[in-house]
Parts: C-alpha cells; sequence; structure tokens
C-alpha cells in the first residue's frame, strides 16, 4: 500500500527535523521554542510535556528506523529530564525549566507527569534502562498518592511542588479552571496503558481498569457522540467545546488502552465507543478534507481553524474505524486528509508541520516547536498507521 511506504518517509522527515533543529547545544536539552520564522528562542522556557513528547517519539520511532541516532536522542531526552525536570525532593515533574536547567514553574500539572511516564516506558521498551522504568513507576505511584480522589473516581489537575492543593488547575490559558478534566484523564490512561505493556503489574492494570470505567461513565456522551470536557470534582460537568481533535484521538486511544491491558469486557465497550466518537469527529470534517479545529457549544460557532494534530489523530481514527468495520470509506478519509496535510500542513521548506491553517488557508503563525508544539501527534500518526496497514 502506497499510503504505508509515504508514512515511513514522513516519520523519517519529522525525525530529522528535530533531530537537525531542536538540540540546545548552548544549554543542554532542547531548544524552548523554534518560532514559525524558523527562528531558536535559545533564552525561553523548556516545557516538560515538550521532552517527554520528544522522549517518546524517538524513543517508540527507534524499532522502525533502526536508527542509532534516533535511540541516542531519546537517551538525550531522558537524560535532560532525570537531571533537570525530575524532582528529587517531591517526586514530581517542574512544569518548566528556564533555558538553563534551573526551575521556572514548580507546579505539578498531572498532565506533564503523565506524558513523563509515556515517554519513561517507551524508552525502556526499546533501551531496556531500568531508571526510566524505576522513575516511571515513581511518577505513576505519586499521581495515585496524590491525584486519585477516592471519594468521587477520576483524577484532580494539578497541585503546588510539595503537592498542596492550588487555585489554578489549567492546563492552558483557553482550558477551563475545573478539578477534572477530559484531557488529563485520557493522557493518564494513555500513560498507565503503556506502563503496564512493559511491567505488568496486577495492581496497575486494576487501576487502569477503574479509570477506564471512569472514563466510559463520565466523558463519553453516546447521545451527542462527543466528549464531556470539564468537570467540578463531584462531577457536575461544565459544558464548554466540542473538540473533534479529541473525539478522534479518545476514538482509537481509548480501545487501544483497553487492549493494552489485555481487558475484554472493557475492549469491546470501547471498539463500539469508537465508532460512536469517530463518527462524532467527521461532522468536523471539512470538503477539502481537513478536520476543524473546536465548535463552541454556547453559540454553536465553529473555530475555523485546521490545526496540526487533529489531523495526525484523524488518520489512526479512520484507520482503526476501517480495521473494524472493513469499510473503505475511512481509508479514502485518510487519504482525502492526507493530501490535505501535504497541501496546507507540511512546512515543504523547512521540514515538520506549520501549526495549522484559517479558513482562507492563511498559516497560523505559532511554534513549529515548544510547549505544545512536539513530535508526538504526527510521528505517532505515522508509527501507527505503519503498524496498521497491510
Amino acid at each position: 500500500m502506497e499510503l504505508k511506504s509515504q508514512m515511513h518517509n514522513e516519520l523519517r522527515s519529522i525525525l530529522d527535523y528535530w533531530f537537525n533543529n531542536a538540540i540546545d547545544e548552548k544549554n543542554g536539552g532542547f531548544i524552548g521554542t523554534i518560532d514559525y520564522t524558523e527562528t531558536k528562542q535559545y533564552n525561553d522556557p523548556k516545557g516538560s510535556v515538550l521532552n517527554a513528547r520528544i522522549l517518546w517519539a524517538f524513543s517508540a520511532s527507534y524499532p522502525i528506523t533502526q536508527n542509532k541516532e534516533h535511540l541516542q536522542m531519546a537517551e538525550r531526552a531522558f537524560n535532560y529530564i532525570a537531571r533537570y525536570f525530575y524532582d528529587r525532593e517531591h517526586g514530581g515533574i517542574f512544569w518548566s525549566l528556564n533555558y538553563d536547567g534551573t526551575p521556572n514553574d514548580t507546579k505539578n500539572q498531572i498532565y506533564a507527569l503523565a506524558f513523563t511516564i509515556y515517554g519513561l516506558s517507551e524508552f525502556y521498551a526499546a533501551s531496556g534502562n531500568e531508571e526510566a522504568l524505576k522513575m516511571a513507576i515513581a511518577l505513576y505511584e505519586k499521581i495515585e498518592e496524590h491525584s486519585f480522589d477516592s471519594v468521587h473516581k477520576g483524577y484532580f489537575e494539578a497541585f503546588t511542588r510539595d503537592w498542596q492543593p492550588i487555585d489554578d488547575l489549567r492546563l492552558s490559558d483557553k482550558d477551563a479552571n475545573e478539578k477534572k478534566t477530559m484531557n488529563t484523564h485520557l493522557h493518564i490512561v494513555e500513560a498507565y496503558a503503556n506502563l503496564y505493556r512493559v511491567w505488568k503489574d496486577e495492581k496497575l492494570k486494576q487501576v487502569t481498569i477503574g479509570l477506564l470505567e471512569t472514563i466510559d461513565k463520565y466523558f463519553i456522551n453516546t447521545d451527542t457522540k462527543h466528549l464531556r470536557l470539564f468537570f467540578n470534582e463531584e462531577w457536575v460537568e461544565k459544558e464548554d467545546v466540542v473538540s473533534y481533535g479529541h473525539d478522534i484521538e479518545a476514538a482509537w486511544l481509548l480501545q487501544w488502552c483497553a487492549e493494552a491491558i489485555e481487558d475484554e469486557n472493557l475492549t469491546a465497550i470501547y471498539k463500539k465507543h469508537a465508532m460512536i466518537l469517530t463518527e462524532g469527529a467527521l461532522e468536523g470534517l471539512d470538503t477539502d478534507g481537513g478536520l476543524w479545529y473546536e465548535l463552541e457549544m454556547h453559540n454553536n460557532h465553529m473555530i475555523e481553524e485546521k490545526h496540526w494534530w487533529p489531523q495526525s489523530e484523524l488518520w489512526i481514527g479512520l484507520v482503526n474505524a476501517w480495521q473494524l468495520t472493513g469499510d473503505k470509506k475511512y481509508l479514502d478519509l485518510t487519504q482525502k486528509n492526507w493530501e490535505f496535510v501535504q497541501q496546507y500542513i507540511l512546512d515543504k521548506a523547512n521540514g515538520e508541520w506549520v501549526w495549522g491553517v484559517n479558513k482562507d488557508y492563511s498559516l497560523i503563525e505559532k511554534d513549529k516547536a515548544g510547549f505544545w508544539k512536539c513530535p508526538y501527534h504526527n510521528s505517532r500518526a505515522c508509527i501507527e498507521l505503519i503498524k496498521r496497514l497491510p
């Protein structure tokens, strides 16, 4: 299949960009920001999520590429996380560092701990590095100790460095300041399932089962076919937006988690959810094959932007739907979106993908690399299609 060989090429292209551009030779680790003009901002803060996602992307790619430089890049990310991001005093992950590696924002955002576990477990799978596995387990235990809500179930968003309550729980400025969010729960379960693949601990399995059951109960709206995104402590929803990218990401990823922990009952449930959420996400598909960003529910207003990451998740969600149904229309939609990405999202001059385009296809002038622009969604899309396509 031609698409599969194109995915091999695209994966190598993405990794080449990060290998050639993101290494911070001046200060160690990786550059905090590369802006849309390809200007390297050496003095910008370094984000924990960016570093964890670099760790994951190069670790997950190495078994496919067999390129030793990719494993070395993963080792660089691991060493920097272990030395600078990992808080050995309190057992968390600093949200951000200054350019020189000193702590900047020291809060424990559970999302960042989850992504670090995800990256560490993938690095352990690729390298056999026992220190990485120990750190992943320690972070998992910290989340369970401090973030798990033993009364109402689910996980709280954020804490201070020493695990005290914190007023501002938001991942980013655009998010609602609520105690429980779909986004964080999705990435905790992704991290736990990935950890279970390399550490067959029975308690971890039971915790992950409980988390998938909580997600099934609260976050998936089978009537609207979309995710519920924000809740308070007692699971009272705060309606916000429809996020098409998260709908399609959750569609395949939650099924993958249920399969990873080898639970037949939950796998069956999440295969059904996969098709429901895929159907919901396709409401955001434009005629050009691109996926719109979000729909504001209170006024039914479409945010007419097409960001890079929902396109990536769309590929996997659609191919997963094809695997579940055998219906070729999902492969055709994948191909059409790939053509959209090639035309509008790939940066043909410099490599990698741009942040996205507006309705008129003008460039969204945001980072090429930074806190949120990382080699995770698009490399994972390539990796998953390489694994899934015949």
